[in-house]
């Protein structure tokens, strides 16, 4: 198989979305099912609200036109600091109008984490909830202008006062879509960025192009076998790709409607699912352990996708469930259950079309045999099947893939002896700490850095709700007691609070005298695993 840089893709290959991008989807939508409900919110306080396609799309561009007024121009990069919410899908689609970059950021990011995005990225303006304008205001320092939005996630506190020329509403980003200059339909073109935990130091800046976001729309619709009667009920975070491309634009490309939550809650979960018929869901063990310590109803289900095929939470729910395996690199799932046929329980599924799945031996030349568990590479063309690079990062990109084009993933797989494909971990140093992705490497150059540590090493602990949170082991630096020493886990918990989110920081401190150590003095981070019991 051949592989294509970019520039070589554009002129070599026909684009499957040729002519098209995320405007040509709206505008369709909007034209041939003007008044089916595309967007409905369900906020934990406030009024339920709907969106027709064609009421969404007037929305998006006055937006547009709004940024369009306040200097945002084609290619400059708009930071959407949004937790789940109608603003969030506005300002999408509407950077796309613009042929602007969105970069979406995750909402439990700490003042610092956030501070790197916005430099990293190169952000002209953001926009955020009230409750963290101040925390954005303050670090992402470079921006020409903020705007913040009316309404309150549940539980957050008021915003303080900010300076007039610092701030704005998000109301007052409002314009004449007539002044809208016209956009070329370019499916090769820039268009969101999504920051993702990586196996070394700093998160990278996934840059998909639009002709990505197509292909997330069109193949996981075909995947889940959507059609314009689904509803899809979606509580994972928008600012992820699970949100974004799993539920989101492929119900846009089917013509269905989105129903959305600010977030998880088991206590609202069925009440907004009845109340709108919803039939499809992205789901993981962490809510549907949650929903089963209360009585579950009849409802309108009638797929779930996991990470698994059809597990036993299936029988529970009467539903069934299809397995998928993806990243953010890849856009869409590379691996993937049958919606039409049975599918072995507890197995992941099998390579989707359009991509080449490899599952390679350590010597990451041999292929592994049937029953064998290997390092699982991924093939697909760049802006297209896979992520086009990692922003203002040549190197990282350049050492994501092999000589032939294979995206390294990370993860390790077990070919069965089936032909069926099932996840078996990931690379030691990565962490899913429900749901989310989180690099071990990020929580020890925090760690070490604080007075005391000698040495640090973090390691996932399993926890029956959350699957897996960190835990730190630290060897003391010389003349620093290890027995009795409760000042210094004080001190790394409190400078992890107070620089990585709170799904990042590790759950334990253990102040030890050494680690055990593999070849080359390297510290044996499964040992460490094994002393851990199941938390939570």
């Amino acid at each position: 198989m051949s592989s294509f840089t970019p520039a070589d893709a554009r002129g070599r290959i026909v684009n499957p979305f040729a002519g098209r991008d995320l405007n040509w989807l709206l505008d369709f939508r909007a034209e041939t099912r003007r008044d089916h409900p595309f967007l409905v919110w369900e906020p934990f306080d406030g009024e339920r609200q709907v969106w027709t396609y064609g009421q969404f799309r007037d929305r998006v561009l006055r937006i547009a036109a709004g940024l369009r007024k306040r200097g945002i121009k084609a290619g400059e990069t708009v930071l959407v600091h949004l937790d789940n919410s109608p603003e969030m899908e506005f300002l999408w689609f509407a950077c796309a109008r613009l042929g602007a970059v969105v970069v979406t950021t995750n909402t439990r990011s700490a003042g610092a984490e956030l501070e790197y995005f916005a430099e990293h990225c190169g952000a002209a303006a953001a926009i955020t909830q009230p409750e963290l304008a101040e925390m954005v205001a303050k670090n992402a320092r470079n921006i020409r202008w903020l705007a913040v939005t009316e309404h309150l996630v549940e539980g957050g506190p008021p915003p303080a006062s900010l300076a007039p020329d610092r701030a704005s509403a998000f109301s007052s980003i409002d314009g004449d879509p007539a002044d809208l200059p016209a956009l070329e339909a370019d499916p090769w073109r820039p268009g969101s960025v999504q920051y993702t935990s990586g196996t070394t130091s700093r998160p990278k800046g996934v840059l998909w192009t639009q002709g990505n976001a197509l292909w997330g729309a069109r193949t996981t619709a075909a995947h889940q076998m959507l059609t314009q009667d689904d509803v899809h009920h979606v509580v994972m975070p928008s600012f992820h790709t699970n949100a974004r491309t799993y539920s989101i634009l492929p119900t846009m490309w089917a013509g269905g409607t989105v129903v959305m939550q600010p977030k998880f809650s088991a206590r609202r979960w069925w009440d907004v699912a009845l109340r709108n018929k919803c039939t499809w869901a992205s789901t993981l063990p962490f809510f549907l352990k949650a929903l089963m310590q209360s009585e579950i109803p009849r409802h309108h289900f009638r797929m779930f996708g996991n990470a698994v095929n059809e597990p036993p939470f299936d029988e529970v729910f009467g539903v069934r469930t299809i397995g998928w395996w993806g990243m953010t690199e890849t856009v869409s799932q590379g691996i993937i259950g049958d919606a039409l046929l049975r599918n072995r329980p507890m197995s992941t599924g099998r390579p989707a079309s359009g991509y080449g799945i490899r599952i390679l031996r350590d010597d990451l030349q041999t292929a592994v045999a049937p029953g064998e568990t290997g390092h699982l590479q991924c093939h697909g063309v760049r802006g297209i099947q896979i992520f086009l690079e990692y922003l203002n990062n040549p190197q990282a990109t350049r050492d994501s893939f092999t000589d032939d084009g294979w995206f390294i993933t990370g993860d390790r797989v077990t070919l069965d002896a089936d032909g069926m494909i099932t996840f078996a971990d990931r690379d030691k140093d990565m962490l899913k700490v429900g749901g989310e992705n989180v690099a071990a490497s990020e929580i020890e150059r925090v760690i070490a850095l604080v007075p005391g540590v000698g040495e640090c090493a973090v390691v996932a602990q399993k926890h029956r709700m959350l699957d897996e949170v960190p835990v730190a082991f630290v060897i003391p630096a010389p003349g620093v007691p290890v027995d009795g020493n409760n000042e210094l886990p004080d001190r790394i918990m409190a400078e992890c609070a107070a620089k990585l989110a709170d799904f990042k920081r590790p759950r334990q401190v253990f102040v030890v005298e050494d680690m055990p150590r593999s070849t080359l003095e390297k510290v044996h981070k499964l040992e460490l695993r094994k002393r851990l019991p199941v938390a939570g």
